[in-house]
């Protein structure tokens, strides 16, 4: 079988790796050509575009690399052609993934789609084109099997993949060491987890890092993307004397006692390490006003998407100030009863996201569907 699969972002890229390991143990001589980053490539895919080079965050940024975004649907779709493939596997990354869908479709090519859009927060209409122009939707978080369901889309909610990676991860005890290997002391570890794109990780840091002279007894410490290279990072922080690890989130996660998180999957992944985490999230102007008009959900966190209701904390915008991120952070370092709660919710959020195994369970529909 060929697969042609694109991934746009760093979860994206983690998710899909998954997948391609879990089709190739069936499938020994599957071929894949993709659009993703490193993790897919050590799976043996081919990287046509690499997530560093297509990854756009806010409207404001997309109007900005327009000319960038076209020039890549047109060679995607040729490329398509040339590849031949007989399936499109889809992963998140919507603005570009529905269009090329949409492509496919009208080519005749297969088109299944894992790890769904977010479009039960916004753009809810697009639904209805999901049900034309995809075969099969994915899906990862109990919630939106029962969205799709409504509007007749064939649907299979597989279970959450951050419950495979993470549980994978701790049988490895690399994060034993951590400390040791980096240099930190013994005190506290605050993780700052600033976003995947250039755009929010200059802006979320210097937000982030306003507070740490008044956290003298803790050590703060950045998980770098993958994506970008140390020299951007080393610019950001000019000067404030923090570590930054790179490719050690998750060694970094289970050393920590709190967590800044900007919204996204990281917020998850914070809440499944079972570390208290406050939210942050800080667009430009222009997009946030967009986006405060067309979101439909209470909550940016999946954390408290998945759980409806709030159980971390949420600054956003305007709240997200040097006074609330200070009083928060203290919050969950030093007040016993806010973190005991904390640890008692992400109990119960790990019962919701169900059962384990979800890259297995897709590959496994997808390869019997084809």
């Amino acid at each position: 079988m060929k697969y042609y699969v694109i991934a746009g972002e760093a979860s994206g890229d983690l998710h899909a790796s998954n997948l391609i390991r879990e089709i190739k143990k069936n499938d020994p001589q599957s071929v894949f050509r993709s659009w993703g980053g490193d993790l897919m490539q050590e799976q043996g895919a081919e990287i046509v575009k690499h997530i560093k080079d297509i990854s756009f965050m806010g409207f404001a940024e997309v109007v900005l690399n327009l000319k960038t975004i076209l020039n890549n649907l047109s060679f995607c779709k040729k490329d398509i052609l040339e590849f031949n493939p007989d399936v499109l596997l889809l992963v998140d990354y919507p603005g570009f993934n529905l269009r090329i869908a949409e492509f496919a479709h009208q080519k005749g090519i297969k088109v299944y789609y894992y790890i769904s859009p977010q479009i039960w927060a916004w753009k809810q209409s697009r639904v209805h084109k999901i049900r034309k122009i995809v075969d099969k939707m994915l899906v990862i978080l109990p919630f939106e099997k029962d969205f799709y369901k409504k509007f007749n889309v064939d649907v299979d909610f597989v279970g959450h993949p951050l419950l495979d990676a993470i549980e994978n991860y701790k049988q490895k005890e690399t994060y034993k060491n951590f400390r040791e290997e980096n240099q930190l002391n013994e005190k506290p570890i605050v993780a700052l987890l600033p976003g995947s794109r250039k755009q929010e990780i200059s802006r979320m840091l210097k937000m982030m890092l306003s507070i740490k002279p008044d956290f003298s007894d803790v050590q703060f410490v950045i998980a770098g993307a993958p994506s970008i290279e140390p020299d951007f990072y080393e610019k950001c922080v000019e000067g404030k004397h923090v570590h930054i690890v790179y490719n050690k989130t998750y060694d970094l996660l289970m050393n920590s006692n709190a967590a800044l998180v900007t919204s996204g999957t990281a917020t998850l992944e914070t809440a499944l390490f079972e570390v208290p985490e406050v939210v942050c999230y800080s667009g430009s102007f222009f997009s946030y006003e967009i986006a405060k008009r067309v979101i439909k959900v209470k909550y940016i966190s999946l954390v408290n998407l998945i759980m409806d209701k709030q159980i971390v904390t949420e600054l956003i915008q305007h709240d997200l100030n040097y006074k609330n991120l200070k009083f928060e952070l203290d919050q969950i370092l030093n007040n016993p009863e806010k973190i005991h709660q904390l640890k008692s919710d992400y109990l119960e959020l790990k019962n919701k996201l169900g059962i384990h195994g979800a890259s297995a369970n897709a590959a496994e529909i997808i390869q019997k569907s084809l």
